[in-house]
C-alpha cells in the first residue's frame, strides 16, 4: 500500500465526515474556496476582527503561522512573513499589502510600515498568503502578502458603531452604515483612535475613512473609496537591559521631537461581465496618492524626510473555463509620479552634513503579463501552472547638484530599466473529501525600490541595486476530520539571492544570499458545540548564505549565522469558550522565541510570552459590552530588540492593559 493510501486510510478513519463550512479566499483575483488553493492562506474573517479589536495590526497577523509584526510606535510596524523581521530598504518591497486586490502603495515606492494605511478596523476580512506570490500579483511579492477586505453590502439596512477606552489613556470609536436598495448596496465606515503613548511624547491620532458602492447588472460595478490621516509622535529604542526591566524607564523617551504625518486616498472600481460561456472579465482602474514627512531620529542627522507619491493604473483579469481546463490572464499597468526630499537642520554630526540630502523625483511605468492553467487531470488530482512578467521602468530626475556630500551619493539623472519573470507550477490532490495535499514551486521578484537605486551613500558606486529573487518549494497537507478538527500543514524551502539591505556599517548591501526553511501548523479542534481551540505555530531557520566582513567587527556576516531578528519559533494560541450565545471568552497565549539582535550571533533576546483576555456579553439584542485584558501577566518584554554601537536596545511592549467597549448593532 503506498503512503498516500495508508495517509488518506487513517485520517479519514479518525473522525466521521460531516459537511463543514468553506473558507473563501480571493487568493487568485477572484472568490475560490481555500480547500481549492495549492499554497498557504489564512483568514481572519470579520467575526474574529471584531472580536479582537485590534489596537495595532500586528494584534491580527499574529493568528497566522510563519507570520510576526515588530510594532513600532504609534502605527508603525516591521514585517516577517516566512523571513526575518525586515528593516530599512529590505522591508521595503519584501511584502506586497494589498486593499480588495489591489496594492496600497505602487511598485517601487513601498512603505515598510505600510499596513497603517489599510483600513483593518472595520475590515470584512484579513487574508495572509505566506510565500512568494508573483504569478499573479506580481513584484513585490517575494515573500508574502497581506489583502485587506472592504465588508460587502448588507442585504438590508444595518448600523453598527463602537467605542473603547483603555488605561493608556487609548480611545477609538468606529461606525459603519451598510445596506442595499434594488440593484444598488452600499457600505460606509470610519474609524478614529487617540492614544495618550505608553511611552512619553508617543501619542497618536488616526482617522480612517471607507465607502462602498455595489451596483449589480448585466455589468457589474464595485467601487471603494478610502482615506487615512495619521498624526503620531514617535518613541525610539531604550538603551539597556536595566530600562527594559525597569517600569519607570521603559516609558522613557529620548527622541521628544520625533514624529510621523502621513495621509493617504485610494480609488478603485471593479466593472466585471460575462463576455461568453463560462469567460468572464474583471478590469480594475485605480488611483492613489500618499504624502509622509518624518524627522530620522533613527541617525545621528534627526534629517526631516519627506516623500510621496501619485499614480494610476488598471488591473484585468479574463477567466475562461473550458472542460478540464481553467485559465486566467490578464494585463496590468501602472503610472505613478514620485518625489523624495531629504534635509538636515541639525550641524554636521560625522559625515551626516548639515543642508540638503537629497530631492529628487521619479516617474514609474510598471506593465506585467500573465496566465495560469488549471488542468483536472483526474477527478482528484489538479495541475497548475502560470507565469508573470513585470516589466519596471524609472525615469531619475535628480533636483540638487549631483555627487557626493558628506556621505551621501547623488546619482546624476539617468533611467533605469528591470525585467522579471515569477512562474509557479503546482499539483494538488484529493485523498477524500476532507483530506488533500499539494506541492509546488514558485519564485518571486522584487525589482529595486528607488530609494535603493537613487538615495546612496558613497562607496556604492559598484554595488548597484539587482531585482531580488526568491526560489521556493513547499509541500502542504490539509484534512477536515468532521467537524472537530481543522489541521493545514506546511513546509517550505526557499532561496533568495540579491537581497539588498543595509549592514552595521550603514551602508547598503545588493547582493545578499539568504535561506530559510520552515515548518508551520494551523490547527483547530472543537471540544464541545461552547469549547474550541485554534492555535498556528511555526519552527524556521533563516540563514545568511554568504559572508561579509564590516568595518565594525562584531557585526561582520558569515556563512550559516542566523540572521539577526529571525525567531525560530513562533507561536499563537487562543481557547475560546462559548456557554450560550450571548456571552463569548477568549484566552490568547502569544510566544514569540529567542533571536539573535546582531548579524554576527553574538548577542541575543530570549524572546517573550504573552497573555490576553478579552470577553464580551449581550445585554440586549442590539447592546453588548466587551472586556480586553491584555498583557494579563504583566510581562516585562520587548516588542522589538536590537543590538548596534555596542549596546542592547528595545521597543517595550505595553504592560498590562484594561479596555472596556460597548457595541451597538441594528
Amino acid at each position: 500500500m503506498s503512503f498516500s493510501l495508508f495517509l488518506a486510510g487513517v485520517l479519514s478513519a479518525a473522525a466521521p465526515l460531516a459537511a463543514a463550512d468553506r473558507i473563501v479566499v480571493t487568493a487568485e483575483r477572484r472568490e475560490r474556496p481555500l480547500d481549492e488553493t495549492a499554497k498557504s492562506v489564512s483568514v481572519v474573517n470579520a467575526e474574529a476582527l471584531a472580536f479582537i479589536d485590534a489596537d495595532h495590526v500586528s494584534e491580527i497577523l499574529a493568528r497566522a503561522p510563519g507570520v510576526s509584526l515588530h510594532r513600532g510606535s504609534g502605527a508603525e510596524h516591521l514585517t516577517a512573513i516566512r523571513s526575518p523581521v525586515l528593516t530599512s530598504g529590505a522591508g521595503a518591497g519584501s511584502f506586497l499589502f494589498l486593499e480588495n486586490g489591489v496594492p496600497i502603495r505602487s511598485p517601487g515606492f513601498a512603505n515598510i510600515n505600510g499596513l497603517f494605511d489599510a483600513h483593518y478596523e472595520i475590515a470584512g476580512g484579513v487574508e495572509i498568503v505566506r510565500g512568494p506570490s508573483g504569478a499573479l500579483y506580481g513584484a513585490n511579492a517575494i515573500h508574502g502578502v497581506v489583502n485587506v477586505l472592504t465588508p460587502s453590502p448588507e442585504d438590508a439596512l444595518s448600523l453598527f458603531t463602537e467605542a473603547f477606552g483603555d488605561t493608556e489613556d487609548r480611545y477609538k470609536w468606529k461606525g459603519t452604515l451598510s445596506g442595499t436598495l434594488g440593484d444598488d448596496g452600499f457600505f460606509a465606515g470610519a474609524s478614529v483612535t487617540s492614544e495618550a503613548g505608553y511611552r512619553a511624547s508617543a501619542g497618536l491620532d488616526q482617522q480612517k475613512l471607507t465607502f462602498r458602492h455595489v451596483r449589480k447588472g448585466a455589468v457589474s460595478i464595485d467601487t471603494v473609496f478610502s482615506f487615512d490621516n495619521l498624526e503620531q509622535e514617535t518613541a525610539g529604542f531604550i538603551f539597556g537591559r536595566a530600562a527594559l526591566e525597569d517600569r519607570a524607564s521603559r516609558r522613557t523617551n529620548d527622541f521628544l521631537d520625533a514624529y510621523r504625518d502621513a495621509r493617504s486616498a485610494r480609488l478603485q472600481s471593479t466593472f466585471e461581465t460575462a463576455v461568453a460561456d463560462d469567460t468572464t472579465l474583471k478590469v480594475t482602474p485605480y488611483a492613489r496618492w500618499n504624502d509622509m514627512q518624518f524627522p530620522q531620529h533613527f541617525l545621528p542627522s534627526n534629517a526631516l524626510e519627506e516623500n510621496g507619491h501619485w499614480s494610476v493604473g488598471v488591473q484585468s483579469a479574463l477567466y475562461r473555463t473550458a472542460g478540464r481546463l481553467s485559465l486566467i490572464a490578464g494585463v496590468d499597468a501602472d503610472y505613478t509620479e514620485g518625489w523624495l526630499r531629504e534635509y538636515q537642520s541639525d550641524p554636521t554630526v560625522f559625515s551626516y552634513t548639515q543642508g540638503l540630502h537629497y530631492d529628487y523625483d521619479v516617474r514609474a511605468v510598471n506593465a506585467s503579463g500573465f496566465v495560469q492553467a488549471d488542468y483536472q487531470a483526474s477527478p482528484r488530482t489538479v495541475v497548475s501552472a502560470g507565469v508573470r512578467v513585470d516589466g519596471t521602468v524609472y525615469d531619475y530626475d535628480n533636483l540638487t547638484d549631483s555627487g557626493v556630500v558628506g556621505r551621501f551619493l547623488r546619482p546624476d539623472d539617468r533611467g533605469d530599466r528591470f525585467l522579471t519573470a515569477s512562474p509557479k507550477v503546482s499539483l494538488r490532490h484529493e485523498f477524500s473529501e476532507s483530506v488533500s495535499a499539494y506541492a509546488s514551486y514558485a519564485r518571486g521578484a522584487r525589482p529595486p525600490q528607488t530609494t535603493d537605486l537613487y538615495r546612496l551613500q558613497i562607496n556604492q558606486t559598484g554595488d548597484r541595486a539587482a531585482p531580488e529573487f526568491i526560489d521556493a518549494a513547499e509541500l502542504g497537507l490539509r484534512a477536515r476530520l468532521g467537524d472537530a478538527v481543522r489541521l493545514d500543514l506546511a513546509g517550505y524551502y526557499m532561496e533568495k539571492r540579491n537581497f539588498f539591505f543595509r549592514d552595521a556599517d550603514g551602508f547598503n548591501v545588493a547582493n545578499g544570499k539568504t535561506r530559510h526553511l520552515g515548518v508551520e501548523a494551523e490547527v483547530g479542534f472543537s471540544f464541545t458545540e461552547a469549547l474550541s481551540l485554534e492555535s498556528a505555530m511555526t519552527y524556521a531557520a533563516h540563514t545568511y548564505r554568504f559572508d561579509r566582513i564590516t568595518g565594525n567587527a562584531s557585526e561582520s556576516i558569515r556563512k550559516g549565522d542566523d540572521v539577526d531578528t529571525a525567531p525560530r519559533v513562533l507561536a499563537n494560541t487562543r481557547l475560546a469558550w462559548r456557554p450560550e450565545a450571548r456571552f463569548r471568552f477568549e484566552a490568547e497565549w502569544t510566544f514569540v522565541g529567542s533571536y539573535f539582535t546582531d548579524a554576527a550571533n553574538d548577542h541575543a533576546y530570549e524572546g517573550y510570552n504573552l497573555l490576553n483576555l478579552r470577553g464580551e456579553a449581550d445585554i440586549t439584542d442590539g447592546l453588548s459590552a466587551f472586556l480586553t485584558l491584555r498583557n494579563a501577566a504583566n510581562a516585562l518584554y520587548a516588542e522589538r530588540a536590537d543590538y548596534a554601537f555596542g549596546e542592547d536596545r528595545y521597543f517595550p511592549g505595553e504592560g498590562r492593559t484594561l479596555g472596556f467597549g460597548l457595541r451597538f448593532r441594528r
